[in-house]
């Protein structure tokens, strides 16, 4: 890899499909390479492959889209050291900038300029022991936890860590069916039901486009 280089899969821009910032038009990186195989991942096409690109040809390509919110995201992007680098200097460039990460690697180093969108593996994932937990008491309001469940289990673990952890009063927390194996109704009935401190979301990416790359 070469010095102020990533390797990269796609650079692209759409509408955020998850998160608080859903629905805004937003640039996403996509580094290549995760240390994770979650059972449901949709972005299994950047294990492998990519292509390495300096920081400024990164950044004129984000340029190039006149968007103001970039978000990082992988793959695990936090696999590549370099990735600090260059969210600092998307950072002084101004951009509104969220960084998307599996929890399994330290965010502690993270400009905290960054929003990070911390995933915490749930048993259904498969990838539950990768979990770094230390990453909790780094959180600040303006990052994001995010949950994806697979299933009724998923849903109950997730729930009595929430009010183990009391993680809502940490940052603000997400939950998301995975794609056409949990019914985002049943998920909808039980937040509702439980009164849970939390965010449900859909991947509204998916619902416009279909699963696909480059969305």
């Amino acid at each position: 890899m070469l010095k102020d280089a990533l390797r990269i899969t796609e650079i692209f821009c759409s509408l955020q499909g998850e998160t608080t910032r859903m629905g805004l038009p937003t640039v996403f990186v996509r580094l290549t390479g995760c240390p994770l195989r979650c059972g449901y991942c949709d972005s299994a096409y950047a294990f492998t492959g990519g292509e390495t690109q300096s920081f400024q040809t990164i950044l004129d390509k984000i340029a190039s889209f006149n968007t103001h919110h970039i978000c990082i995201t992988g793959g695990e992007p936090l696999a590549q050291k370099g990735v600090h680098e260059l969210m600092r200097l998307l950072c002084d460039a101004g951009y509104s900038l969220s960084l998307e990460t599996s929890g399994a690697l330290s965010i502690a180093d993270v400009d905290p300029r960054v929003s990070r969108i911390l995933d915490i593996k749930t048993p259904g994932s498969g990838e539950l022991s990768k979990m770094h937990w230390e990453n909790l008491d780094y959180l600040s309001k303006q990052d994001e936890v995010k949950f994806v469940l697979c299933d009724r289990s998923d849903y109950e673990w997730a729930r009595n860590l929430i009010h183990e952890r009391r993680l809502e009063t940490l940052a603000p927390v997400l939950m998301s069916p995975v794609w056409e194996t949990l019914q985002p109704a049943d998920l909808a009935a039980w937040v509702l039901k439980d009164h849970l401190p939390v965010r449900m979301q859909v991947q509204l990416h998916k619902i416009l486009w279909g699963e696909r790359p480059g969305v």
